[in-house]
């Protein structure tokens, strides 16, 4: 009796080479995980370059302007105090010339030390014909003030001035251009990587959900094995570790999509600037938090309304670009359809996404159900953007084919899939008490 019970002990016991499957889809989901964390961050340190070259090219800007204008007004007054001789005209003189020397010192702090060799020479000729131009129009005050008239007015009128004058506004003009090549490409890189977070974070999702279905299906085989070598019992106690390590997996997942949500904000503490980016991820975060625990299902003696399932399947992927219509009556499913019917409808949204309408902006997704007795209809119509590709029937069936032929028996039903003009088209109809048991 002992021999025989140590027996069943050690068929119902798995072995360790048994859990290896299960760690490799852990580690699976931690390095997606991982990936997705580190492309947060390079979003959030691109958004924090953008802003700093932001605040650099508006004060080099500014002060470019200003060393042009304060050297104007210093011409402006020194030609005056020439045609004039009224000392009151070399207040605006010297105010320029203050201000200028002022402006001078502050864009130099400003573009820093360590310069690009074409940025430095530009420094260097701008500093060369502003003095020059200063030195012109000093020269011009002292021979008035030793009244020496024809010479001031032979300096006046020869080209050491304009030249030097022409020459200051071709080299502000030019540092000006660097400048806002340089804002632009961080605005580009900004948005560039602004533009990766969501097909980031559907692959996460994608990964998790796959990851999720791969343990299932490898906690019932493992209860299936089982059942063919044990009692009713031993089958009985495999089946309450299968839902125990679903539930486990489940649960792990959901830390971990916690775990990423506190580094996000973990990140961003401080920087009041980043708030914005992070907020939008954050809700990227939760929306995709809240999808999963829907196609999870909710028991089998409760209920699930078909417009909340589908609202928060869509959630995560909706945005101004991607169009989609939702329209339909009151559908109350079994809560035994929520697992196979939210897989379903997680994989089209997915498929969309990669493939179909919304692959490209513009496209739209409709979806309409109705209620005919006892059976329940749905209706998913794809319509792609004008010039958009819309991808051939696949030769072979893949992973998603497997899911939904599976989901479809689950539910006691059709789901038909066919491809239109437009797009894909997928009908499903079903019991609403039927499915497997």
């Amino acid at each position: 009796m002992q021999k025989e019970n140590d027996s069943q002990d050690s068929a119902v016991k798995p072995r360790w080479w048994q859990r290896i499957p299960t760690l490799a889809l852990f580690a699976v989901v931690a390095l997606a995980l991982l990936g997705t964390f580190t492309l947060i961050l390079a979003t959030v340190e691109a958004e924090r370059t953008q802003r700093e070259q932001a605040a650099r090219t508006s004060a080099i800007l500014e002060s470019l302007d200003q060393i042009v204008r304060a050297t104007m007004s210093g011409e402006t007054g020194q030609r005056g105090y020439f045609i004039t001789s009224d000392t009151r005209y070399l207040a605006p003189y010297r105010e320029g010339q203050e201000r200028y020397a002022a402006e001078m010192a502050q864009l130099r702090q400003q573009m820093g030390n360590d310069l690009p060799l074409d940025q430095a020479e530009l420094m260097a000729e701008i500093a060369r014909l502003g003095d020059a131009k200063w030195a012109e129009m000093a020269g011009v005050i002292e021979l008035v003030d030793q009244r020496r008239i024809p010479d001031a007015h032979a300096r006046v009128l020869s080209d050491e001035g304009q030249l030097a004058m022409s020459g200051l506004r071709r080299a502000v003009t030019k540092l000006e251009d660097i400048e806002r090549i340089r804002l632009s490409r961080a605005v580009q890189q900004a948005a560039e990587a602004e533009a990766r977070i969501l097909p980031s974070l559907t692959a996460l999702f994608v990964v998790i959900v796959c990851a999720l279905a791969l343990g299932l299906w490898q906690a019932i085989r493992t209860a299936e094995a089982e059942a063919l070598a044990a009692n009713a019992s031993v089958i009985a106690e495999a089946r309450d570790r299968a839902d125990i390590l679903a539930k486990e997996l489940n649960h792990r997942v959901k830390n971990l999509f916690a775990v990423i949500l506190a580094i996000v904000k973990m990140s961003a503490r401080g920087d009041t600037a980043a708030a914005p980016a992070v907020d939008r991820i954050a809700k990227r975060i939760h929306a995709l938090v809240t999808a999963h625990e829907v196609t999870q299902g909710s028991g089998k003696d409760q209920t699930v309304d078909f417009a909340d399932l589908i609202g928060k399947v869509i959630a995560p992927y909706r945005s101004s670009s991607e169009r989609c219509e939702l329209e339909g009556g009151e559908l109350v499913l079994p809560g035994k359809h929520a697992v196979p019917l939210g897989l379903v409808l997680h994989e089209l949204v997915t498929n969309s996404v990669k493939y179909g309408a919304w692959a490209l902006p513009g496209g739209l997704v409709r979806v309409g159900w109705s209620r005919e007795g006892d059976r329940a209809r749905v209706l998913w119509e794809e319509i792609a953007a004008d010039g958009a590709t819309v991808p051939a029937k696949a030769g072979s069936e893949g992973f998603g084919s497997a899911l939904i032929r599976s989901s479809e028996r689950q539910l006691g039903g059709t789901i038909v899939r066919s491809f239109a003009e437009r797009g894909i088209v997928v009908e499903m109809d079903f019991m609403l008490a039927g499915g497997e048991g």
